[in-house]
């Protein structure tokens, strides 16, 4: 199991190595393992969730690289949210349909995105986590 130090320890790394000047908090609150907050440049995590998804969606690292793997995940929302910026007004007052393809893109942009940041030797585990992501919240898995 990790704990926030461990976990905070792991952002900062990921932050100087990419030179990112954004902020983290814990938040036992967070439905979620982790949410990167656009308007505040905020990313945070929940410790409890994230080592609950860590044994849902199990792949064969280290815990430290599971949570590397997560972080990047939702920096990759960042990087979407710079690189594009969403119409927000069609997540606030769109149809049913034009929200949904807007948070489906959305999605698929922050793990195309998250991606490009993740190691060498961590891509193939990031693919997997992001197929078990997906089944996971289709009831899959």
């Amino acid at each position: 199991m990790l704990y926030i130090r461990n976990i905070e320890t792991i952002i900062e790394e990921i932050y100087q190595e990419n030179q990112l000047d954004l902020q983290y908090e814990v938040n036992s609150t967070l439905p979620s393992p982790m949410s990167f907050n656009v308007s505040t440049n905020t990313l945070a995590y929940n410790y409890l969730q994230v080592n609950g998804y860590m044994s849902k969606v199990k792949i064969q690292e280290s815990e430290e690289d599971f949570v590397r793997i997560m972080i990047y995940r939702e920096l990759g929302y960042y990087i979407t949210f710079k690189k594009h910026r969403p119409d927000m007004r069609t997540l606030l007052y769109g149809g049913d349909a034009e929200v949904a393809e807007l948070k489906a893109e959305i999605e698929t942009n922050a793990w195309d995105y998250g991606r490009e940041l993740v190691p060498d030797r961590l891509k193939q585990s990031y693919d997997i986590v992001r197929e078990r992501d997906g089944m996971l919240l289709n009831g899959r898995l």
